[in-house]
Formats: structure tokens, C-alpha cells, sequence
């Protein structure tokens, strides 16, 4: 996977906010995943410079706060794009070919599952069954479902959001 090339660039205020989530729950064993995602919730995802604020917050080691992002799906180390795009890998998808639909998108988007575009525009996740297995194969992008894809369809949808 590439680098994130988006550079970090929290607030002020969401520094402020990391810091008071920190503080209510400094010294509580057990407190690194709650701080974690409470810091998504304000972030958006965890850029190794919030996991830095974290270790040093809670003197938890780096590797540590690493190690816990890194192993639990919930949790991002890159942005999620203004429009989030979910290609459902789930058997009755991947069957009819959600494999080439999710291929298709990181080619014309020229970005790999969990990464965002440039522009912040963009995001794509491969998730799992999203219980559409009538409409197979299914992607979504924020709310919006689209079943019974083809790899054809593909540009014309994503244009739609440009």
C-alpha cells in the first residue's frame, strides 16, 4: 500500500479536543482504545501524529497505540474521502464479480483499498457483506446503493460525484 500522501492538518480546536478526551481518562486502566476512538470521532482517522499526542498523553508506548490501530478494522490510519465508496466483497458479490468492480474503481480513482485520493474527494474500503446479496454485486458510496453492477457502469457512477 502507498504512503498517505494527504498531509495532517488537524485544528486547534480538535487538538483541544483530543486533549480533554485524554485527561478525563488519564491513569483509568484500560483507557487506550476509548481515547482511540473518541480521537477517530474528532479526526476522522488516526495519523501517526494523533497516536503520537496519544502515547505521550497517556505514556503509553508508540508501538503500543500502533500496534492496537493497526489490528482493529474500526480504526484508520488514512483519511476517508468526502465520498467513501465500499465495494461488499461478501460471497454472493464476490461471485458475480465484485472482485473487478473494486478493481475498476482503484484504477480509474488510481488508489488502493484504504486510501484516499488526493483530493480528499475519494476513499474506497472493501467491505463485507452488507445483506443487498439480492443486488449482487453491490457498491456503495455514503448512503447511496448501487446493486446489480457491471464493470461498464463504474466510471459513469463515479463521474456523477465530481
Amino acid at each position: 500500500m502507498s504512503q498517505n500522501t494527504i498531509p495532517f492538518n488537524g485544528t486547534p480546536e480538535q487538538e483541544a479536543a483530543l486533549k480533554a478526551v485524554i485527561e478525563k481518562h488519564k491513569g483509568m486502566k484500560g483507557a487506550t482504545i476509548p481515547v482511540l476512538h473518541e480521537a477517530q470521532n474528532i479526526y476522522g482517522y488516526l495519523p501517526v501524529e494523533v497516536q503520537e499526542m496519544i502515547s505521550e498523553g497517556l505514556n503509553v508506548p508508540l508501538a503500543e497505540i500502533y500496534g492496537i490501530v493497526t489490528f482493529y478494522a474500526q480504526f484508520s490510519l488514512n483519511p476517508k474521502g468526502k465520498y467513501q465508496i465500499g465495494v461488499c466483497l461478501g460471497t454472493a458479490c464476490y461471485v458475480k464479480g465484485s472482485g473487478d468492480i473494486l478493481e475498476k474503481v482503484k484504477e480509474i480513482l488510481g488508489i488502493d483499498v484504504g486510501e484516499c485520493t488526493p483530493d480528499g474527494k475519494f476513499s474506497i474500503d472493501a467491505t463485507r457483506c452488507i445483506g443487498a446479496c439480492g443486488l449482487a454485486p453491490v457498491m456503495t458510496i455514503n448512503d447511496e446503493v448501487y446493486g446489480r453492477l457491471t464493470v461498464d457502469e463504474i466510471e459513469g457512477i463515479l463521474k456523477k460525484y465530481e
